[in-house]
């Protein structure tokens, strides 16, 4: 395999965390990737400010130290204040570039995306894939044209719990679905200050939601048939944030055979900011024959000190871990879903797979849709009385 370099275009809290908080899930996916590919190329972060360049260099020097893992990374824009299309320069001057990475704000997917497979590069997005189905279906068409992959990085996919569940599902032990429940929060400061400059321009339930409308896509291969949601707006908006603190939606679901079933998510971005986690996430599937049941916040680990208060730790997601030899491991689903999207895009330039196994395992740019799809018509029914909304086709 020849080196090749990656562009991750994005600088927030989910690439290298936010301030002195955390160093997100991207970067230390790059680096735990790093550990086991040792002839990639240069790695070019890019993000609209020379401020949040310089912030993201420390954070690629903090994970060095800990990891041990020497990454070539390139930041930008270098010289100027403030640059939203610094990208566009990084995708026409390298020209190593095989793969990129997207996470900015959900608005700004379709675009950059389109940019990316333009020039050829497989394109992993952050969910969801686009806030529109139109959008969504101009870049299924465009990476089909031309011969490339594109996933969305749901990540729960490669969650263990879900991962169970399918398992369970499939091996006919749950029966025949009647109905899935979910509830997902997290703390008010995500939208109110972590995403304040974006937040009206998304939902909770397209930022939070969408992960479980997959994840029941996921388990089941089933198709959503209509949707109806209902909203509230009374704390964030108080912040000059034009965007639901609430949002609940029941997804009617059809199993390939004719069977319907319904899903119930319950979303809010109004959590107490002593919420002893950052997200609060369950989920009840029933079936004729078993129930599963996971609460997949309080996974057994409980904290309390003296500085922070009780805490509970998601050991599965995105964890660093110290090794007998010193350095720090980052571990988890989070980690695995970037992970494997680079392994991928290795074993697409080597021969070793094609599309078409892809779009099987992977959540693909077209498995995406779906979610996109059930999202645009929760919006729609939000903004027509909370009527049903029918999904009438997936393209």
């Amino acid at each position: 395999m020849k080196k090749f370099d990656i562009i991750v275009i994005g600088a927030g809290l989910y690439v290298c965390g936010k301030g002195t908080s955390g160093y997100g899930t991207i970067l230390p996916a790059i680096f735990e990737w790093k550990r086991h590919n040792v002839d990639i190329g240069d790695i070019h972060c890019v993000s609209t400010s020379a401020k949040s360049s310089k912030e993201l260099l420390q954070k690629v020097k903090g994970l060095e130290i800990k990891t041990g893992i020497k990454v070539n990374v390139k930041t930008y824009p270098e010289n100027d204040s403030k640059n939203e299309n610094a990208y566009k320069q990084v995708l026409n001057n390298s020209k190593r570039l095989a793969c990129a990475i997207i996470a900015v704000p959900d608005h700004l997917h379709y675009q950059i995306a389109k940019d990316c497979l333009e020039v050829g590069l497989h394109t992993l997005v952050v969910k969801p894939l686009t806030p529109t189905h139109a959008e969504g279906l101009d870049l299924v068409n465009l990476a089909k044209k031309n011969d490339l992959y594109g996933a969305v990085e749901f990540h729960k996919r490669w969650d263990k719990s879900n991962i169970i569940l399918r398992d369970k599902f499939k091996s006919g032990v749950l029966g025949t679905p009647l109905n899935c429940w979910v509830e997902y929060s997290q703390r008010k400061s995500v939208p109110i200050l972590f995403f304040k400059d974006w937040a009206s321009q998304t939902s909770v339930l397209q930022y939070l939601g969408t992960h479980y409308i997959d994840v029941v896509r996921f388990v089941t291969s089933a198709s959503p048939k209509r949707v109806m949601a209902i909203g509230q707006k009374s704390e964030i908006i108080q912040h000059g944030i034009d965007t639901y603190d609430a949002i609940q939606c029941i997804i009617e679901w059809e199993m390939p055979d004719g069977t319907p079933f319904t899903e119930t998510i319950l979303t809010n971005w109004i959590d107490p900011e002593n919420s002893t986690a950052m997200s609060d996430q369950k989920i009840k599937f029933i079936g004729t024959k078993g129930r599963y049941e996971a609460d997949q916040k309080e996974r057994g680990i409980r904290i309390n000190t003296d500085d922070l208060g009780v805490e509970h730790i998601n050991p599965d997601f995105c964890m660093p871990y110290g090794s007998k030899d010193g350095n720090i491991r980052w571990r988890g689903y989070g980690i695995e879903s970037i992970t494997t999207f680079l392994n991928d895009v290795i074993a697409l330039k080597d021969g070793l797979k094609k599309l078409s196994d892809l779009q099987i395992e992977r959540p693909t740019f077209q498995e995406s849709l779906i979610s996109t799809m059930v999202i645009e018509a929760a919006h729609r029914s939000l903004e027509n009385g909370s009527n049903w909304q029918i999904i009438e086709t997936l393209k």
